[in-house]
């Protein structure tokens, strides 16, 4: 009887203490200008936009770019378009490029500011991020190095318990990191993302998939992993940039008729795929690219969308992604090729470490060739 009377106690004065914030609330809010209240409607409904997308593909840049740079650019038409969107990392902004220009720093004697430092301390900002989604004012955005997610497991974890609509920018996403060698080089952590129930993982090619990517995630509704590159990597061709489907996990970008070989790739080794896979076309083969950032977005589309992607007839296929292998398996089958890496990296420059593990157009031609003999 005296805990229950105890925890009764507590929650009328909890209630108590609600009621009295919502009346000043209410106060406050009819005192506010037409202006204000506008942004408060905003932010307590956490509106995105409808033409979110059209507004992020202005963003993005003409030249090659690394993903985090265009990442970072587009971030800023997010925030102006967005007023929940807030967040910061884990003392790497310059890296990471998540700093939100212009809106302030988020301190004791500026509360508005829209940028809060972190520090050191991924699982703290993971965690704190996560109260921000709760408070259901804000879609919150955290950022760090992707081989430092590891620090933040319980976070993202909880996140995905509670299907919290949070965004984890990790960039730094590949063994291409480069002279920061084995330590710094992620290798199991896309695995680690994928494996989480409730998360989705998505790992753009290049910078157009990158606005898609962040009008994705500001519409998801729960926990949203954006995986950017530190390395430039070229833009989609102009002709397949209008038919960039990322919203469904995974879509053609070329293909013969009647191909033979179907090759897919994630990320900054989509370009290798496209590559080896005209190196083919010269030696006479008929091959299918398939661009696929999302296993989570792809498994949510009707079965007839994912075998006209990936149809069962063609068992030839390989996947090139510069991280574990494990788990491609369910896309390319028991006579498939997964060129990934499943073992630590090495510290040297990015492009010496993509042709010593073969993620070059004709590292990967050379592979698929040798392994179906052909």
């Amino acid at each position: 009887p005296e805990v229950r009377n105890l925890c009764g106690e507590l929650i009328a004065a909890k209630k108590a203490e609600a009621a009295l914030w919502n009346e000043k609330f209410t106060a406050f809010k009819a005192s506010s200008s037409a202006e204000l209240q506008s942004t408060l409607a905003a932010l307590l409904q956490r509106s995105v936009p409808s033409d979110i997308l059209a507004r992020l593909l202005k963003a993005v840049p003409a030249k090659e770019t690394a993903t985090r740079n265009s990442g970072g650019e587009i971030m800023q038409v997010a925030a102006a378009a967005v007023p929940a969107l807030v967040g910061g990392s884990a003392d790497l902004n310059p890296s990471t490029k998540t700093y939100l220009k212009g809106l302030g720093d988020f301190t004791p004697a500026n509360r508005s500011g829209r940028n809060i430092h972190y520090g050191i301390r991924e699982l703290g900002m993971g965690l704190a991020s996560n109260g921000l989604a709760l408070s259901g004012t804000a879609i919150p955005f955290s950022s760090t190095f992707m081989v430092f997610a590891d620090y933040m497991k319980p976070a993202l974890r909880l996140a995905a318990i509670q299907n919290l609509h949070e965004i984890f920018v990790f960039t730094h996403d590949s063994i291409f990191v480069g002279e920061d060698g084995p330590t710094h080089q992620p290798i199991e952590q896309l695995a680690m993302f994928r494996a989480i129930p409730g998360l989705t993982v998505i790992r753009p090619a290049e910078s157009y998939e990158t606005a898609h990517a962040w009008a994705a995630a500001l519409q998801a509704g729960g926990p949203v992993i954006l995986c950017l590159t530190r390395q430039n990597v070229p833009n989609l061709p102009a002709d397949v940039v209008p038919r960039i489907a990322l919203h469904r996990g995974a879509y053609v970008i070329s293909s013969d008729a009647d191909f033979e070989l179907l090759l897919m790739g994630s990320g900054s080794e989509l370009s290798c795929a496209m590559g080896a896979a005209e190196l083919l076309r010269q030696q006479g083969h008929k091959v299918r690219v398939v661009s696929m950032p999302s296993w989570e977005l792809f498994e949510k589309q009707p079965a007839e969308y994912r075998e006209s992607v990936l149809p069962a007839s063609c068992s030839r296929r390989a996947v090139v992604e510069a991280g574990s292998g494990f788990g491609w398996e369910r896309y390319v089958g028991s006579q498939g090729l997964i060129l990934g890496i499943d073992h630590f990296g090495a510290s040297g420059p990015y492009q010496v470490l993509a042709r010593e593990y073969g993620f070059t157009a004709e590292g990967v031609c050379n592979n698929v060739r040798k392994f179906f003999g052909l």
